[in-house]
């Protein structure tokens, strides 16, 4: 497939606002596409490298390059260019960058170089890669949308699921099933303003803490043990002392759900960042699982002795969690199988307070006959904290003045809205620490993309959780809203831009009455 075609349909895509002609436009791409070109095309819609960080910057892609006057390069020819870029290290790397790039810009025509400026830049923002690729992929192929979500709910990769389907048809989707061994993605919640509200709207349900640790999931088999986080990076060998404990559990063949988390002496949860920091540390695992030893507190359970629990109620499934994991292990819940029962709501409300004494940053309430979905933000889990939080990108900083001075300090926060594209909420400098700012000066400074000395642009890749006590009109800002008073909880370099909140969301979290 010549760039040129993904290029056209990439412009088509981001410059239309109807599902059904973005779907169209997607299902003719990838049914002409080989499958071994599918994981490709469908990685470039959505800004992806398949080779990561390539060492490409403004810097190395400011001097214009002549344009090809026909259209001969191929999408196999440019992953084979970023590949090779990719591998450039040692003395001379830059010069040899900027020949390679100039080599593979030359070999583009202007529609095709404007494209691959904006996937090296990471400004490729139609979100093709999300219900909109999967439902192009399954029309491709012939193949229903909901086996083909499920499908990559349980590989965790569209651009698998699409190269085995687009080559072998619909019957390709029986292979894929949940392995253990094999991670899959998190089922995840939506947001209640209160318990109250969450209850009615779920019925019969269970209360549990929301503990502000790394989401983690176990698999093991025999003494194979693997651990994984929510964006299914494999962590095994970041926290042996977890791994150790699967192995003593009762049962085999399993894949648990939880979270990672560290006590003070007092028994009081540590900061999420200290977490992140642990589990982050790639070298010396001996010293920092002494220095900061966590511990694994699991809720649910997708798999037990070679049985796929999946489908289960989640009543059912916790009757199979407290089998393998004794009760110190598992999350602190509540029961509300009676929601109409006025005593049993006032206990949950207990268990919310409670919760909040104990340090904790909430509560989730899971309805008691809801399966587990995975990879789907699903309306049978609802999650309660004490304030207005949102999940923001950061679209760009300020540097500091004073002490902070030489920092990256005052966010520009903006929600996701339609075609990939963010609108910007607000800014804000409160929250942040000495050392949250010394990490986001250094993360944000990798995901730059213009400086003009006062504030530096970056790609929309920083996920930041921010508190905020309502919302305000605004005329400075696309959605006439800004956010009131907010400060940065702490940042979420373990989520994706892609999972962040919408302007919807904000809209429907802050409530009319909020907007002054």
């Amino acid at each position: 497939m010549l760039l040129a075609r993904l290029a056209d349909v990439s412009q088509r895509i981001a410059a239309t606002s109807a599902r059904s002609r973005k779907i169209d436009a997607l299902a003719d791409l990838f049914a002409s596409a080989s499958p071994e070109e599918a994981p490709l095309v469908i990685s470039y819609l959505a800004g992806q490298l398949p080779q990561g960080r390539i060492g490409v910057g403004w810097s190395t892609l400011k001097t214009p390059v002549p344009p090809a006057a026909e259209a001969t390069l191929t999408v196999a020819d440019t992953d084979a260019a970023l590949t090779g870029l990719a591998r450039v290290a040692g003395p001379g790397a830059q010069g040899e960058r900027q020949r390679l790039v100039r080599e593979l810009m030359g070999a583009a025509t202007a529609p095709e170089q404007q494209f691959l400026l904006r996937l090296l830049t990471g400004e490729v923002r139609q979100g093709a890669l999300d219900a909109i690729a999967l439902e192009g992929v399954a029309k491709a192929a012939a193949a229903p949308a909901a086996d083909v979500r499920r499908a990559v709910m349980l590989e965790g990769s569209l651009p698998r699921v699409a190269q085995a389907l687009l080559a072998e048809g619909p019957a390709a989707l029986e292979r894929f099933r949940l392995r253990v061994g094999s991670p899959v993605q998190p089922m995840l919640a939506h947001t209640a303003k209160s318990v109250p509200e969450a209850i009615a709207a779920l019925g019969p349900c269970v209360i549990e803490e929301k503990l502000d640790g790394i989401r983690v999931q176990v698999h093991r088999s025999g003494d194979d043990v693997r651990l994984y986080t929510r964006s299914l990076d494999d962590i095994t060998d970041r926290l042996p002392e977890v791994a150790a404990i699967a192995r003593e559990l009762p049962g085999d063949h399993f894949v648990l759900d939880g979270e990672v988390i560290a006590l003070d002496a007092a028994g009081r949860p540590l900061p999420f960042q200290d977490i992140a920091s642990r589990v982050g540390s790639r070298v010396d695992v001996a010293t920092a699982a002494a220095t900061l030893p966590v511990s694994p507190v699991f809720f649910d359970v997708l798999a037990a002795d070679g049985t796929v629990l999946l489908d289960l109620p989640g009543r059912e499934r916790h009757a199979v969690l407290a089998r393998l994991v004794p009760e110190p292990m598992r999350v602190r819940r509540t029961l509300v199988e009676d929601p109409g029962d006025p005593a049993r709501t006032d206990a949950a409300e207990t268990f919310f307070a409670d919760t909040l004494r104990r340090g904790h940053e909430g509560v989730m309430v899971k309805a008691l006959d809801a399966p587990y979905s995975a990879g789907r933000r699903g309306r049978s889990w609802l999650k309660v904290k004490p304030v207005h939080t949102l999940d923001l990108v950061v679209l760009a900083a300020e540097w500091g003045h004073g002490r902070r001075t030489g920092l990256l300090s005052n966010l520009h926060l903006g929600a996701r809205a339609a075609g990939g594209t963010y609108v910007m909420l607000g800014k804000t400098f409160k929250g942040l620490t000495d050392a949250m700012l010394r990490w986001q000066t250094e993360r944000l400074r990798e995901l730059a993309v213009e400086d003009d000395g006062f504030t530096v642009h970056v790609r929309p890749e920083l996920v930041v959780e921010i508190a905020y006590d309502g919302l305000q009109r605004s005329p400075r800002y696309p959605a006439g809203i800004a956010l009131r008073f907010a400060r940065v909880l702490r940042h979420r370099p373990d989520k994706p831009a892609t999972e962040a909140d919408t302007i919807d969301q904000v809209l429907a979290a802050g409530g009319q009455s909020s907007v002054v």
